[in-house]
């Protein structure tokens, strides 16, 4: 059994893991240069210093025993460990929070800038087609990208599928990455201050050093409301923001970079994964359970229990 999953990130790899523990022979494709998803770290050169920006998901909280039980084995490993600014049971990867799905995509075979655009059927198989897609067959095929982008691939074989996808829809978010010549006299979290949902000092989490890095998020209506604006003036308005909700002047800023999540909260379908056992034919993510780290954990791990109750 050849079980094709589209998506590294952490609701892929944890369908994988689960599937390849039981002997299943499983291949993850995804189109960046790395695993993370919304688990992202940003690294940018300056003069001569590599400064890291958690720019995605900022922590993530265990609540179901299967996660816990993953959370503990990413501890003994050293790559996740408590955060407690922001607040109690916050947890975030060290040293980056893209650390415990590089722990994972190290067990699997993940084969990176490979942009899957359509699946097609082959008698009773499946092949991938995109730049980079394998010429090869599989009997599975499991999708684990956000729900906008997963009607694409699912409407011409499973409708119902696409139209799940289709009304679930993901808050925006743009996000400021910046470091300052001079430390900040703020806390280390900020929240719902105007049109910031949240910032926070990168430098100030556990496993991070060096110079002072904040992340700076808008908040989901202001993200939405600018969504089309370029970069340049998103950063001016955030840092206008970051100012006031600091209540002092800023110091000069040595590095700026704003990135655009179009797809950062996801929805929550309430379906934990969906599998079309017919076609094998599946899909997993938060936006199937709910916009939480965990979520996206569990709906991995519950389309692969699905796949292997079909054999």
């Amino acid at each position: 059994m050849t079980i094709a999953i589209i998506g590294a990130g952490m609701a892929g790899l944890a369908c994988a893991t689960r599937l390849a523990a039981q002997g299943r022979a499983v291949t993850v494709f995804d189109k960046g240069r790395g695993p993370g998803g919304r688990m992202a770290t940003r690294r940018a050169e300056v003069a001569g210093e590599t400064l890291h920006f958690d720019h995605g998901a900022q922590y993530f909280t265990v609540r179901d025993d299967r996660f816990a039980a993953q959370v503990r084995e990413w501890e003994a490993a050293g790559v996740v460990a408590r955060w407690p600014a922001a607040g109690e049971g916050a947890w975030v990867g060290t040293p980056g929070m893209n650390a415990p799905i590089r722990e994972m995509s190290r067990a699997q075979n993940v084969v990176f800038g490979v942009r899957i655009e359509a699946i097609s059927r082959v008698r009773e198989s499946w092949q991938l087609r995109g730049e980079g897609a394998p010429d090869m067959l599989f009997d599975t095929v499991l999708i684990a990208v956000p729900a906008e982008q997963v009607g694409a691939l699912a409407l011409p074989h499973c409708p119902p599928l696409a139209q799940l996808a289709t009304n679930s829809v993901s808050d925006p978010c743009w996000t400021l990455m910046v470091a300052f010549d001079a430390q900040l006299d703020a806390p280390d979290t900020l929240r719902h201050a105007g049109a910031i949902g949240w910032a926070a000092r990168n430098s100030a989490k556990p496993g991070r050093s060096g110079a002072e890095c904040w992340v700076i998020q808008g908040s989901p209506e202001w993200s939405r409301a600018n969504l089309e604006e370029d970069a340049a003036h998103v950063t001016r308005l955030l840092l206008e923001a970051f100012a006031n909700a600091v209540g002092a002047s800023l110091p000069p800023a040595r590095h700026t970079a704003a990135h655009r999540w179009r797809y950062a909260m996801s929805g929550g379908a309430g379906l934990g994964a969906y599998w079309d056992a017919e076609q094998r034919l599946g899909a997993c993510g938060d936006w199937l359970l709910g916009p939480r780290i965990e979520n996206a954990f569990l709906s991995g791990d519950t389309l692969a229990e699905r796949v292997l109750g079909d054999g």
